[in-house]
């Protein structure tokens, strides 16, 4: 058998690997002699923050949350912003990028079939998938014919390298040479700034399916990390994001670090995006009871004490009960909204009465999770 024929074999991706060899190498070199040598002023610092929130920004609201996962809808100027910082960015076209992301979700942790699975390390799910041409890694836009209709996608990806080079050496040398000082800025807005937007993305496909918790499904590896979310935009609640994608939001609580949402809601509010997808309260908290329900199960088969068990089962099927008498409410209830709206007899009294039963239902969960919560800590 062949060395390229096995599975941790595969070809070189050559370009890939120039790429981030010339843009770490100046990181890890040239920059710090340049700093003891001649320093960094404020304008260099700044343009490193602002260009790399900018790039960072477009891959999550942009590439991420619109075009691969369309929970929401951006205006053309808005898409235009993101084609080109997303481009700074250099991760690849949007439609290489959000097709390839789109494969991730549906296989997510096949080891054949995921491009960056976890399963096959933190390596590999960092930066190894790129660095070889893996049959996992191959592209197959037949995921993304909405976005091969896109003549803002099609422009980026048909011109996508010299779109890429101006954006990543020719906005920090203008910049540069605006203030007086190119090889400042081109070493912290330029290389720095790359280098960091880079990984701070890759950590959301490694370290996000190992560090963290899973307070939403354990049926993938992902998990809600909120360290992580300091530095990636907002993009650590992988555990929720993987469970509900189409969520314009990944920090779904008001003190959940996520600017991305911030964005996407702030556009909104000046015209530059609409229908913006929100999963509803009540399936978020129906999946926490029953993320919690499976954590007490778990405690409860390695509990010892035949006393306390007895005791804390019984407890839990009762709650097991309540559970599934909720979701029948539940049922009936949209069951009766989707009848009564085709028959346009739903009024303003009939959807004030339906949301007050929606929220009361919301409340019974989050009562419910307390108490499952507390079940599972006294098994364990």
């Amino acid at each position: 058998m062949t060395a390229d024929a096995t599975p941790n074999r595969a070809p070189l991706n050559w370009p890939a690997i120039i790429m981030f060899l010339v843009s770490t190498l100046p990181v890890v070199t040239v920059l710090p002699w340049y700093g003891a040598k001649f320093g960094f002023d404020a304008f260099a610092w700044g343009s490193f923050f602002v260009l790399w929130a900018l790039n960072g920004l477009s891959i999550t609201a942009g590439y991420h949350r619109l075009w691969a996962h369309r929970s929401y809808e951006a205006s053309k100027p808005l898409q235009i912003f993101y084609m080109l910082f997303g481009a700074m960015a250099l991760q690849n076209s949007i439609l290489v990028w959000a097709s390839s992301h789109r494969v991730h979700h549906r296989h997510v942790d096949d080891v054949d079939q995921d491009p960056y699975s976890a399963k096959r390390g933190l390596w590999f799910s960092h930066l190894g998938w790129m660095l070889r041409n893996y049959e996992s890694g191959k592209q197959d836009f037949r995921n993304a014919k909405d976005l091969e209709a896109n003549p803002i996608v099609r422009f980026q990806h048909k011109y996508y390298l010299p779109i890429a080079l101006g954006m990543n050496f020719g906005v920090p040398v203008l910049l540069g040479w605006m203030h007086g000082d190119i090889w400042g800025v081109l070493l912290l807005g330029g290389f720095l700034r790359l280098v960091v937007s880079h990984h701070c993305t890759f950590f959301i496909n490694s370290l996000a399916h190992f560090w963290g918790s899973r307070p939403y499904t354990t049926e993938n590896t992902a998990r809600d990390n909120g360290v992580l979310a300091l530095f990636t935009w907002g993009e650590g609640y992988h555990n929720y994001h993987h469970l509900f994608q189409w969520d314009y939001r990944n920090g779904i609580r008001w003190y959940q670090w996520d600017p991305t949402k911030w964005l996407i809601s702030a556009c909104k509010f000046v015209g530059l995006a609409r229908s913006l997808k929100r999963v509803p309260e009540f399936q978020i908290r129906q999946a926490l009871v029953q993320r919690q329900l499976q954590k007490a199960e778990e405690n409860l088969g390695q509990l010892k004490d035949h006393g306390r068990l007895a005791t804390l089962r019984q407890s839990l099927e009762a709650e097991v009960q309540h559970f599934k008498e909720t979701l029948g409410h539940w049922t009936t209830l949209q069951q009766k909204r989707v009848e009564a709206a085709k028959k346009a007899v739903i009024d303003h009294i009939e959807h004030t009465e339906f949301a007050h039963r929606v929220r009361e239902l919301e409340e019974s969960l989050r009562q419910q999770y307390l108490r499952v919560r507390l079940i599972a800590v006294q098994a364990a």
